[in-house]
């Protein structure tokens, strides 16, 4: 049975809407258990994301990057770090910022980063770029052409009961869904 921890902040609630899109996706997998837990909430939950299968980060994009709080949550996984104790886990990644482009690309891969300081196995987004033909619209599922992670926008004016869009919200879902077909395969094999 996949166990998948989701860490994630959000200060406007669009990340937020946007992880529990991912667990619902994970969800989706047959005996998968996940774990929604707020950076704010991290140092009392290190034992669910040392017991989950796969850690899937999530973050706004501030400034080109992930914002000081998800920082502070990285540095203090260094104890886990000096010990390797996620080497071989699953790791995957979302973000959300108000532009399009926003910089996002560049706070996946400091996700990436991160998950490969800790040895662990990054798991892409693996879907297909929607909004990228003149048949496309931009409501199409990974609308923001994504590959690393789920990219979501939000623009800076709408609440999170309207923003991110549903189809960003289904590439999140999408993004939980495959993290946990991955995990499945991982722990149970092909057969």
């Amino acid at each position: 049975m996949p166990r998948i921890a989701i860490v994630y902040q959000s200060n406007a609630g669009h990340t937020a809407v946007l992880a529990h899109a991912v667990q619902v996706g994970a969800q989706s997998i047959a005996n998968t258990t996940t774990s929604l837990i707020p950076v704010s909430e991290v140092n009392g939950r290190w034992n669910e994301l040392d017991q989950a299968d796969a850690i899937i980060f999530g973050a706004p994009t501030f400034m080109g990057n992930v914002p000081a709080d998800f920082k502070r949550f990285m540095d203090d996984s260094s104890v886990v770090w000096a010990s390797q104790g996620w080497r071989n886990k699953l790791a995957a990644g979302f973000t959300c910022s108000a532009c399009w482009s926003g910089d996002k690309l560049n706070t996946l891969m400091q996700m990436t980063i991160f998950a490969a300081q800790h040895a662990m196995i990054w798991v892409p987004l693996g879907t297909m770029p929607g909004y990228h033909t003149s048949q496309g619209t931009s409501r199409d599922l990974n609308r923001v052409g994504g590959f690393l992670g789920a990219m979501a926008q939000a623009n800076a004016d709408e609440s999170s009961d309207v923003a991110p869009p549903q189809c960003d919200r289904d590439t999140a879902q999408a993004l939980g869904k495959q993290v946990a077909e991955v995990a499945t395969r991982f722990i149970y094999g092909t057969r």
